[in-house]
Protein backbone atom coordinates (compact mmCIF):
# COMPACT_ATOMS: atom_id res chain seq x y z
CA UNK A 1 0.00 0.00 0.00
CA UNK A 2 1.08 3.53 -0.60
CA UNK A 3 0.62 6.82 0.34
CA UNK A 4 -0.41 9.41 -2.28
CA UNK A 5 -0.34 13.25 -1.11
CA UNK A 6 -1.77 15.68 -3.12
CA UNK A 7 0.51 18.98 -3.37
CA UNK A 8 0.52 20.57 -6.97
CA UNK A 9 -1.53 23.63 -6.55
CA UNK A 10 -0.62 27.02 -5.47
CA UNK A 11 -4.06 27.81 -3.85
CA UNK A 12 -5.24 31.26 -5.15
CA UNK A 13 -7.63 31.57 -2.46
CA UNK A 14 -4.53 31.99 -0.33
CA UNK A 15 -3.97 35.42 -1.92
CA UNK A 16 -0.52 37.07 -1.48
CA UNK A 17 0.48 34.13 1.27
CA UNK A 18 0.87 31.98 -1.49
CA UNK A 19 2.09 34.33 -4.21
CA UNK A 20 6.25 32.57 -3.44
CA UNK A 21 5.30 29.31 -1.65
CA UNK A 22 2.64 26.32 -2.03
CA UNK A 23 0.38 26.91 0.17
CA UNK A 24 1.25 23.45 1.81
CA UNK A 25 4.39 24.95 3.07
CA UNK A 26 2.34 27.44 5.10
CA UNK A 27 3.24 26.95 8.81
CA UNK A 28 0.54 26.24 10.67
CA UNK A 29 1.19 26.00 14.59
CA UNK A 30 4.32 26.14 13.82
CA UNK A 31 4.32 23.17 11.49
CA UNK A 32 3.66 22.83 7.92
CA UNK A 33 0.49 22.00 6.15
CA UNK A 34 1.94 18.90 4.26
CA UNK A 35 3.67 17.71 7.06
CA UNK A 36 -0.05 16.68 8.95
CA UNK A 37 -0.40 14.61 6.11
CA UNK A 38 3.13 13.48 6.04
CA UNK A 39 2.80 12.37 9.54
CA UNK A 40 -0.33 10.56 9.44
CA UNK A 41 0.94 8.38 6.38
CA UNK A 42 4.36 7.66 7.67
CA UNK A 43 2.40 6.47 11.11
CA UNK A 44 0.63 4.19 9.09
CA UNK A 45 2.64 0.76 9.08
CA UNK A 46 1.48 -1.25 5.88
CA UNK A 47 2.59 1.49 4.00
CA UNK A 48 5.83 1.14 2.18
CA UNK A 49 6.08 4.28 -0.12
CA UNK A 50 4.59 8.07 -0.18
CA UNK A 51 4.51 9.17 -3.68
CA UNK A 52 3.81 13.52 -3.79
CA UNK A 53 2.10 15.15 -6.39
CA UNK A 54 3.98 18.73 -6.61
CA UNK A 55 3.42 21.54 -9.27
CA UNK A 56 3.52 24.91 -8.34
CA UNK A 57 7.21 25.59 -6.31
CA UNK A 58 7.69 22.13 -6.49
CA UNK A 59 11.22 22.68 -5.82
CA UNK A 60 10.60 24.25 -1.68
CA UNK A 61 8.60 20.69 -1.35
CA UNK A 62 11.55 18.88 -2.50
CA UNK A 63 14.11 20.25 -1.32
CA UNK A 64 12.58 20.59 2.50
CA UNK A 65 11.53 16.73 2.49
CA UNK A 66 14.08 15.01 -0.08
CA UNK A 67 13.63 11.50 -0.44
CA UNK A 68 12.51 10.43 2.61
CA UNK A 69 9.91 11.69 5.74
CA UNK A 70 11.10 9.49 9.06
CA UNK A 71 11.62 6.00 7.45
CA UNK A 72 9.26 5.99 4.32
CA UNK A 73 10.70 6.85 0.97
CA UNK A 74 9.37 9.80 -0.98
CA UNK A 75 8.36 9.56 -4.70
CA UNK A 76 7.50 12.85 -6.56
CA UNK A 77 5.38 13.09 -9.74
CA UNK A 78 4.67 16.46 -11.15
CA UNK A 79 1.59 17.64 -12.58
CA UNK A 80 2.50 19.98 -15.36
CA UNK A 81 -0.67 21.97 -15.17
CA UNK A 82 -2.48 22.67 -12.28
CA UNK A 83 -5.59 20.95 -13.22
CA UNK A 84 -7.37 19.76 -10.16
CA UNK A 85 -7.57 16.58 -8.06
CA UNK A 86 -8.48 14.10 -10.25
CA UNK A 87 -6.10 14.87 -12.65
CA UNK A 88 -3.16 15.29 -9.95
CA UNK A 89 -4.56 11.54 -8.93
CA UNK A 90 -4.24 10.10 -12.88
CA UNK A 91 -0.59 11.97 -13.05
CA UNK A 92 0.38 9.04 -10.58
CA UNK A 93 -1.40 6.17 -11.71
CA UNK A 94 1.93 4.38 -12.79
CA UNK A 95 3.62 5.75 -9.59
CA UNK A 96 0.98 3.89 -7.35
CA UNK A 97 0.89 1.15 -9.21
CA UNK A 98 -1.41 -1.94 -9.05
CA UNK A 99 -2.20 -1.81 -5.26
CA UNK A 100 -4.58 0.15 -3.26
CA UNK A 101 -3.30 3.44 -2.25
CA UNK A 102 -4.36 5.81 0.77
CA UNK A 103 -5.09 9.84 -0.40
CA UNK A 104 -4.30 12.56 1.53
CA UNK A 105 -4.84 16.04 0.25
CA UNK A 106 -1.25 18.18 1.62
CA UNK A 107 -4.01 21.17 3.00
CA UNK A 108 -5.94 19.48 5.34
CA UNK A 109 -5.15 18.73 9.07
CA UNK A 110 -6.36 15.69 10.44
CA UNK A 111 -6.14 15.37 13.66
CA UNK A 112 -6.88 11.96 16.46
CA UNK A 113 -6.55 10.05 13.11
CA UNK A 114 -7.97 6.27 12.59
CA UNK A 115 -6.52 5.77 9.91
CA UNK A 116 -5.84 1.63 11.02
CA UNK A 117 -8.89 1.53 12.06
CA UNK A 118 -10.07 2.50 8.14
CA UNK A 119 -7.84 0.08 6.47
CA UNK A 120 -8.75 -2.47 8.53
CA UNK A 121 -12.61 -2.26 7.93
CA UNK A 122 -11.29 -1.55 4.04
CA UNK A 123 -9.40 -4.68 3.49
CA UNK A 124 -11.98 -7.04 6.00
CA UNK A 125 -14.37 -5.89 3.78
CA UNK A 126 -13.32 -6.11 0.49
CA UNK A 127 -14.04 -2.40 0.12
CA UNK A 128 -13.43 -0.37 -3.43
CA UNK A 129 -12.81 2.49 -1.94
CA UNK A 130 -13.54 3.83 2.13
CA UNK A 131 -14.15 8.11 2.32
CA UNK A 132 -13.06 9.57 5.57
CA UNK A 133 -15.35 11.76 7.19
CA UNK A 134 -16.28 13.47 10.01
CA UNK A 135 -18.90 14.48 11.58
CA UNK A 136 -19.50 18.77 11.36
CA UNK A 137 -22.37 21.15 12.94
CA UNK A 138 -21.32 24.12 10.92
CA UNK A 139 -23.38 23.33 7.48
CA UNK A 140 -21.30 26.01 5.46
CA UNK A 141 -18.29 24.44 6.53
CA UNK A 142 -19.39 21.35 4.93
CA UNK A 143 -20.50 22.82 1.35
CA UNK A 144 -16.71 23.66 1.48
CA UNK A 145 -16.17 20.22 0.80
CA UNK A 146 -18.96 17.34 -0.03
CA UNK A 147 -21.55 15.50 1.82
CA UNK A 148 -22.88 12.24 0.97
CA UNK A 149 -25.83 10.30 1.47
CA UNK A 150 -25.30 6.57 2.82
CA UNK A 151 -27.17 3.67 3.91
CA UNK A 152 -27.64 1.77 7.52
CA UNK A 153 -24.62 -0.29 6.75
CA UNK A 154 -22.57 2.95 5.83
CA UNK A 155 -22.99 2.35 2.25
CA UNK A 156 -22.25 5.25 0.26
CA UNK A 157 -24.94 6.11 -2.93
CA UNK A 158 -24.66 9.50 -3.52
CA UNK A 159 -22.09 12.04 -3.07
CA UNK A 160 -22.06 15.82 -3.71
CA UNK A 161 -20.20 18.17 -4.05
CA UNK A 162 -19.94 21.49 -2.36
CA UNK A 163 -23.41 21.00 -1.22
CA UNK A 164 -25.44 24.71 -0.96
CA UNK A 165 -28.03 22.96 1.61
CA UNK A 166 -26.39 19.59 2.85
CA UNK A 167 -28.44 17.18 4.29
CA UNK A 168 -26.84 15.74 6.75
CA UNK A 169 -23.57 16.61 9.51
CA UNK A 170 -21.34 14.53 7.55
CA UNK A 171 -18.20 16.74 6.17
CA UNK A 172 -15.86 14.48 3.40
CA UNK A 173 -12.15 14.81 3.81
CA UNK A 174 -9.17 13.85 1.61
CA UNK A 175 -8.57 11.01 3.23
CA UNK A 176 -9.67 7.95 1.01
CA UNK A 177 -8.78 4.81 0.79
CA UNK A 178 -8.83 3.16 -3.05
CA UNK A 179 -8.02 0.49 -5.15
CA UNK A 180 -6.12 1.34 -7.76
CA UNK A 181 -9.12 0.23 -10.07
CA UNK A 182 -10.21 3.70 -9.60
CA UNK A 183 -8.24 4.80 -12.38
CA UNK A 184 -10.34 3.15 -14.84
CA UNK A 185 -13.06 5.69 -14.08
CA UNK A 186 -11.38 8.83 -14.56
CA UNK A 187 -12.12 9.10 -18.37
CA UNK A 188 -16.36 8.63 -17.71
CA UNK A 189 -16.38 11.48 -15.04
CA UNK A 190 -17.75 14.33 -15.93
CA UNK A 191 -15.66 18.07 -15.93
CA UNK A 192 -17.43 20.14 -13.14
CA UNK A 193 -19.09 23.06 -15.49
CA UNK A 194 -18.15 25.60 -13.12
CA UNK A 195 -14.70 24.77 -12.35
CA UNK A 196 -13.77 22.97 -15.84
CA UNK A 197 -12.03 20.31 -13.48
CA UNK A 198 -12.75 16.69 -12.54
CA UNK A 199 -13.95 16.51 -9.22
CA UNK A 200 -13.36 13.59 -6.61
CA UNK A 201 -16.68 12.97 -5.33
CA UNK A 202 -17.37 12.77 -8.88
CA UNK A 203 -14.57 9.80 -9.86
CA UNK A 204 -15.77 8.26 -6.80
CA UNK A 205 -19.97 8.72 -8.11
CA UNK A 206 -18.91 6.98 -11.40
CA UNK A 207 -17.41 4.07 -9.19
CA UNK A 208 -21.07 3.60 -7.42
CA UNK A 209 -22.94 3.70 -10.01
CA UNK A 210 -21.09 0.61 -11.58
CA UNK A 211 -22.27 -1.30 -8.39
CA UNK A 212 -18.69 -0.33 -6.46
CA UNK A 213 -18.83 -1.10 -3.02
CA UNK A 214 -18.14 2.00 -0.92
CA UNK A 215 -18.38 3.33 2.83
CA UNK A 216 -17.90 6.02 4.37
CA UNK A 217 -15.74 6.43 7.78
CA UNK A 218 -14.80 8.60 11.12
CA UNK A 219 -11.60 9.06 10.49
CA UNK A 220 -10.76 11.61 12.87
CA UNK A 221 -11.47 13.52 16.29
CA UNK A 222 -10.93 17.43 14.18
CA UNK A 223 -10.60 17.80 10.68
CA UNK A 224 -9.74 21.10 8.92
CA UNK A 225 -9.07 21.67 5.50
CA UNK A 226 -7.70 25.15 4.94
CA UNK A 227 -8.80 27.02 1.50
CA UNK A 228 -8.82 30.31 2.27
CA UNK A 229 -6.29 32.99 4.02
CA UNK A 230 -9.07 33.77 6.18
CA UNK A 231 -9.81 30.42 7.02
CA UNK A 232 -5.55 29.89 7.48
CA UNK A 233 -5.78 33.63 9.91
CA UNK A 234 -8.90 32.34 12.03
CA UNK A 235 -7.33 28.59 12.49
CA UNK A 236 -3.89 30.34 13.73
CA UNK A 237 -5.32 32.93 15.76
CA UNK A 238 -7.65 29.75 17.55
CA UNK A 239 -4.44 27.59 17.97
CA UNK A 240 -2.95 29.91 19.70
CA UNK A 241 -5.58 30.80 21.67
CA UNK A 242 -6.26 27.90 22.72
Amino acid sequence: MKALILAAGRGTRMEELSETENKCMLRLHGKRLIEYSLENAASIEKISEIVIVVGYRADSIMGAYSDKFTDKPITYVLQREQRGVVNAMECAAGQVGPGPFFLFLADEVTLGGRHREMIRLFEEEELFCACGVHPQKDASIISRTYTLRHGPDDRIYQLVEKPKQPFNHLMGTGNILFRSEIFNYVDSTPVNPNRGEKELPDLIQCAIDDGRVVKLFNVCDHYININSREEWRQVENCWHRG
